[in-house]
């Protein structure tokens, strides 16, 4: 029988209608949103092997993948709190065989895990470069989740490459505006884009989300432009696509 983990203050459990997975939240601090679901969906997930989720919050991308796979699932979380988070929510979806937290920082990851060998790395990384613009008024753990404080593109890219085995595959999900500067940081360590899709909140509005996947010493050219996602109908509902993903 299943032990159901404590929670604590201000936390809850959420579940999609589509994934038995359920995960522990808080609004104390950074929670999934569509980015992850999205995000957990996009790669094609090895049926076995090793799968990393860096820059994992509490684990909601790695957790939402594992019901599409036998392989090893790795999180890798900053944040004490994210990961306690993280590691209740295994307990909860009784996959403590499967999935594993590391509490470090992302650029420690080599510690943990063995160079060249993933098949697949996730990353729901902070979107935005620190700069006087910035809210620095934010909570430690929203100043972390969303800015790059304590991480930034250039280190995921690096870790990235050494954990991946070649043709292991890195998929992210990021801001458009920071496409061609994602592109060129892939290929400086010789991550390859190939699949790419730029997602909207609606029909008439510009692109919010990208979804990309690159592969380690892939050879050039290839690129797949996958067709545009539009999130909502113009009425404010879920347009179909969106809706099969959250309720089947």
């Amino acid at each position: 029988m299943t032990i159901r983990p404590i929670l604590n203050p201000n936390e809850r459990i959420d579940q999609l209608a589509t994934n038995d997975v359920k995960i522990i939240q808080s609004r104390d601090v950074f929670s999934y949103s569509i980015d992850a679901v999205l995000l957990s969906r996009f790669p094609n997930i090895p049926k076995r092997g090793q799968i990393v989720d860096l820059c994992a919050g509490n684990g909601a991308v790695g957790l939402f993948a594992s019901s599409s796979t036998t392989a090893t699932i790795l999180e890798v979380e900053l944040q004490e709190r994210l990961a306690d988070m993280a590691r209740r929510s295994v307990a909860l979806n009784d996959l403590g065989e499967q999935v594993k937290v590391i509490h470090d920082d992302l650029a420690n990851t080599l510690r943990h895990v063995k160079p060249s060998s993933t098949d697949l790395i996730f990353c729901n990384p902070p979107y935005f470069k620190l700069d006087e613009k910035s809210r620095v008024n934010e909570s430690e753990h929203y100043l972390l989740a969303r800015h790059e404080l304590a991480t930034n593109l250039d280190m995921i890219c690096k870790v990235s490459q050494q954990l991946l085995k070649t043709n292991g595959h890195l998929a992210m999900v990021h801001r458009p505006d920071r496409f061609f500067e994602i592109i060129e940081t892939m290929k400086k360590y010789h991550l390859v884009p190939k699949r790419i899709q730029f997602v909207y909140p609606k029909a008439d509005r510009d692109a919010n989300i990208l979804l990309i996947d690159a592969i380690k010493d892939g050879k050039p050219g290839g690129e797949k432009f996958l067709p545009p996602l539009i999130i909502h109908k113009l009425d404010g509902s879920y347009t179909d696509e969106v809706h099969h993903i959250y309720y089947g």
